[in-house]
């Protein structure tokens, strides 16, 4: 099944829909694709092998295709089987519409154990059933939401082996793999608690999926967070095609948590959760990741390296004198897909800010070097300082009056990790860059790529933002601007 951006495009049904031309689904934006009979009959023809029927009604109809008829009634039309072989006639001022109807992802929910196999047990509470249970909530959730969903068990008497799951999630070409379990302890361990959700070694959409998950189960019920981790023993996530996670949602050896997955207020939580990180994972939110005031010749490589291995495409805003330092950092930027930007040429508030035709100059002087040495006719770019700032107050009207007349774009932001201030961290700067998401759809997020601990706290960042799909900046992407 082909795929889309790295996410799989989902089966289409196509059925014959005769309209008419004044019908709101011949509007330009309009679910499927109109032709004319002509176009039509030549579609069709072409795709005999699939539609033969359907081909045979029109060939015989060819000769009185056009003859006076009745205008259809509005609405869609499947041709019924009786009328296979049967005249059927057709307006020439017929529009007619190949509808494609998309199906939504479908989600495998493994309930686990079953049957003979009871799972852990502990004060009368089954973890069979209560899986069973959470499974049932998470399908009537999923599909509410417009997913498809296969129960892999659907009742308590069931007895499903591992093979017998896993084929049944391959054999319904399922998009993604769901287990739910419980967790327990040794009697002596009554106090353990939380939630942990398990992801196969080196499966990075299998990550995501799982951090998903557990973010959204544990943000929902503020059970103890165990974390998502990572194992190769688990034979549901090894051996599934599609990315899978498994997760304990609580612990019966425990006796509040017990009480607590039992409850259905607090069964509600969770699977709300759970939904909630299979639908952002579907359906992500935006992030553009941008980098001011590199180049630099370790820092900016670093960050590459880092992008590459995540295959994520993000922005840099550059600085001229650094570019000059640096051509071959700038050109690989351009070279592996990023977006490049112009921060300034020369970084020197007091001088570029002095008055508008400073700014115009110090902006032209970094645009020319950056052509020359990567070749891009550099569309956007973002104030030293951001556009309104102490040392612009009195131009950066202006400036932006001349700049937007001359077709450039400029970015502010709206998320950070502070990470241009002193004695900061790698962890401060991860806790920086995620709060001031305030969970946005859409945030432009401001780092520095000339900062060391930026590059010691990327990867984490991306994995604490799993709702998020990463993209580069664009002409086309509408602004973020204080």
């Amino acid at each position: 099944m082909a795929r889309r951006n790295g996410r799989r495009r989902y089966p289409e049904e196509v059925r014959l829909v005769r309209v008419r031309p004044h019908d709101e689904r011949t509007r330009k934006g309009g679910k499927g694709r109109l032709v004319r009979l002509g176009v039509f009959l030549a579609v069709f023809f072409l795709s005999a092998a699939c539609l033969g029927k359907v081909c045979s009604v029109l060939i015989g109809q060819c000769v009185n295709a056009f003859a006076p008829q009745e205008e259809a009634e509005p609405g869609e039309e499947k041709l019924p089987e009786e009328m296979l072989g049967e005249p059927v006639g057709v307006n020439p001022d017929d529009v007619v519409m190949l509808s494609q109807e998309e199906h939504g992802p479908r989600i495998a929910i493994d309930a686990g154990h079953g049957g003979e196999d009871d799972g852990c047990h502990r004060n009368g509470v089954s973890e069979s059933e209560v899986n069973l249970e959470l499974a049932l909530l998470l399908e009537e959730k999923l599909q509410t939401l417009g997913f498809e969903t296969v129960m892999l068990r659907e009742d308590h008497e069931s007895f499903l082996s591992l093979e017998e799951r896993v084929k049944k999630a391959e054999d319904e070409d399922a998009d993604i793999y769901v287990s739910i379990h419980q967790n327990a302890c040794e009697e002596d361990e009554e106090e353990i608690d939380g939630i942990e959700t398990w992801y196969y070694t080196g499966m990075q959409e299998g990550r995501r999926l799982a951090q998903l998950v557990h973010n959204g189960a544990v943000g929902k019920t503020g059970a103890t967070d165990r974390g998502a981790r990572e194992t190769d023993e688990l034979y549901v996530l090894k051996e599934t095609s599609m990315p899978a996670c498994l997760i304990e949602t609580s612990f019966l050896s425990n006796s509040r948590e017990r009480q607590a997955i039992t409850s259905p207020e607090y069964q509600k939580k969770l699977i709300e959760g759970i939904a909630q990180g299979i639908d952002y994972y579907f359906y992500p939110k935006t992030m553009y990741l941008t980098f001011d005031d590199g180049p630099s010749e370790k820092n900016t490589a670093a960050v590459l390296d880092i992008l590459k291995e995540r295959g994520i495409e993000a922005t840099f805003f550059v600085v001229g004198e650094n570019v000059k330092k640096h051509p071959e950092v700038a050109r690989r930027i351009v070279r592996e897909g990023h977006t490049l930007g112009i921060h300034c040429y020369s970084h020197d508030y007091k001088e570029i800010y002095k008055d508008v035709d400073s700014y115009l100059e110090d902006f032209q002087k970094a645009y020319d070097l950056v052509y020359e040495v990567t070749g891009v006719e550099v569309e956007l770019f973002r104030f030293p300082g951001g556009s309104i700032n102490a040392y612009n107050k009195k131009v950066y009207k202006d400036i932006i009056q001349a700049m937007t007349e001359k077709g450039f774009i400029y970015f502010d932001w709206n998320a950070s990790l502070e990470d241009a201030t002193k004695n900061t961290t790698p962890q401060m700067l991860v806790q920086n860059g995620v709060s001031s998401t305030l969970g946005r759809k859409t945030v432009v997020m401001l780092a520095h790529d000339v900062v060391y601990d930026t590059t010691q706290c990327l990867r984490e960042l991306i994995d604490s933002l799993p709702e998020y799909e990463m993209k580069p900046l664009t002409a086309e992407v509408e602004p973020i601007q204080f």
